[in-house]
């Protein structure tokens, strides 16, 4: 009766099901198709999952005793420099060398069962050797000369490196322990500047100055760790960072005060800025061989003879101070 319409509308419902044969991989228009089944792979993880996913680490307890310990152990150390550099005249370095060689060897021990380099009866033999050489180098050689110690322990690197490489079977291994045989040897030589630096006028009373503010911040901070060690300074490391701060703020005082009772060019300024560096350095060195046991520790990498592990932040504290206590008195004091 009515003429009928055209139909305007493109998605009528012939032109639907036209669309929906053309892809028959697309939800079906109606009740079952309105809304889409959830796919299993995007529900949320459940809590056992997340609880697997982000284990707790587990925090180092600090041990009182040991803490006061390696203190102890310091500040034993620092008497021993200090007073060896102090009796010996000026000529005769050879009691200082012996002194110096047996601090060297009790390190070299340390950092050989601490470290673990491959073939390390080999190389401790070689470090050994070198060390003597190095002593006696510097007990022969001219004052504030140090380029025959770089040769010595760089000769010394050399060859506890090739011995590796040929008697350990891994050779790759051998290969990528070089930096553990070079803090080795560098460590061990590095006291032999002080067999160098007791030649010059201003030697031993730098020693005395660098190496009390080093032994004063090793033990305020050991000694603070026992007591009150907070905040930490990692979960996994049993340092807090007040036995740190105060330790190197009494190391720099002690150094300043004996600064002030000695003749120039020594005063209390350059005493605290010789105690500041001396104290960055041992503290330094000790930060670091915490770090690196709790490094191998979360490694898996069976422990060490504790004595071991305990002794090498102080020997290399102290060996580090060597050094600097060398630069210092040729860049800041001369």
């Amino acid at each position: 009766m009515f003429p009928s319409l055209p139909n305007d509308d493109p998605w009528d419902a012939e032109a639907s099901q036209q669309v929906a044969r053309l892809n028959p991989g697309r939800p079906k228009a109606g009740f079952y198709g309105a809304v889409p089944e959830d796919d299993e792979e995007n529900s949320p993880p459940s809590e056992s999952e997340d609880e697997e996913e982000f284990e707790e680490i587990p925090i180092l307890p600090v041990r009182p005793r040991l803490s006061a310990a390696i203190g102890g152990f310091a500040v034993l150390l620092a008497i021993a420099l200090i007073v060896g550099s102090h009796v010996t005249g000026p000529g005769a370095r050879v009691s200082y060398a012996i002194v110096l060689f047996g601090v060297q060897l009790l390190g070299l021990l340390a950092w050989i069962m601490a470290l673990q380099p491959p073939a390390a009866g080999v190389t401790a033999g070689v470090v050994a050797a070198t060390a003597l050489g190095a002593d006696y180098l510097a007990v022969t050689g001219r004052p504030s000369e140090l380029l025959p110690l770089f040769w010595a322990g760089l000769a010394g690197f050399a060859v506890a490196m090739i011995a590796q490489v040929i008697l350990v079977k891994d050779r790759q291994h051998a290969k990528d322990s070089w930096r553990t045989t070079l803090l080795i040897v560098s460590g061990t030589v590095a006291y032999a500047v002080l067999i160098t630096l007791v030649k010059e006028p201003l030697g031993a009373p730098a020693i005395l100055i660098c190496c009390t503010g080093a032994g004063v911040t090793l033990l305020v901070a050991r000694l603070t760790d026992a007591v009150f060690p907070k905040p930490r300074i990692a979960l996994q490391v049993p340092r807090g960072a007040t036995g740190i701060v105060l330790g190197a703020m009494l190391g720099t005082l002690a150094s300043a005060v004996l600064g002030s009772y000695m003749v120039l060019p020594f005063d209390p300024t350059k005493g605290a800025v010789l105690g500041l560096i001396a104290a960055v350095a041992a503290q330094l060195i000790d930060l670091a061989v915490n770090f690196g046991e709790a490094g191998r520790r979360l490694a898996g990498e069976a422990p060490t003879f504790w004595l071991a592990r305990h002794m090498q932040g102080p020997l290399g504290g102290f060996a580090l101070t060597a050094v600097a206590t060398y630069l210092s008195v040729h860049w800041y004091l001369s």
